[in-house]
């Protein structure tokens, strides 16, 4: 219990030093220093400013919590919009109406809320066309899909940046910008 306590008050340190700098790249290089497991259960969280329990996340609760570093809460910002607006968002999952819980945990709802609200940019396989705090969304295969974060962080042949994601090993920095089919390029300030 006190080496929890401990450990939470040394990532609470760290979040408030690096969120100072308002780099969503810098906040999303923290994240990767925080242990979590790959957990894609529905949960029921508080609205506004909820998340799901600090150990377990998805590849956009990277993103989420990244923002969230900055001052930014996706889940309040996608549901508001979402419910002006719900006719423009996907409805692959058969919702009838928002739900607080989920809507922001879902790439192809970002990829609707960054391109509404954000700047939507090129997708090009030009490596120098995609830069630190841009968010980048891929297909994996049917109809998976996955997001991540372009960090300040080069690749070992210093050709590319790197990606903040979790696909499966929680919340990692790795080169894998062009590992599979890039769906959506986005930059995204409030």
């Amino acid at each position: 219990m006190a080496k929890s306590l401990l450990l939470s008050f040394v990532f609470l340190f760290l979040t408030l030093s690096f969120a100072q700098e308002k780099s969503l790249s810098s906040c999303a290089l923290l994240l990767t220093e925080q242990r979590v497991t790959y957990d894609p259960s529905y949960f029921s969280i508080p609205y506004p400013n909820g998340d799901v329990p600090a150990d377990k996340g998805v590849c956009t609760d990277v993103v989420i919590r990244a923002y969230r570093m900055m001052g930014i809460d996706l889940q309040k910002e996608v549901h508001e919009d979402m419910k002006a607006n719900f006719s423009l968002y996907p409805k692959i999952w058969g919702l009838k109406k928002t739900d607080t819980n989920i809507d922001h945990r879902r790439v192809p709802n970002l990829m609707v809320f960054f391109k509404r609200k954000g700047k939507e940019l090129p997708i090009t396989k030009n490596p120098k066309d995609y830069k630190p705090n841009d968010i980048v969304c891929w297909k994996l295969g049917g109809s998976q899909t996955h997001i991540g974060i372009v960090v300040n962080r080069k690749s070992a042949d210093g050709k590319r940046y790197k990606i903040v994601h979790n696909i499966g090993s929680g919340q990692v920095c790795e080169d894998m910008l062009f590992d599979y089919t890039i769906i959506g390029h986005y930059a995204y300030e409030k």
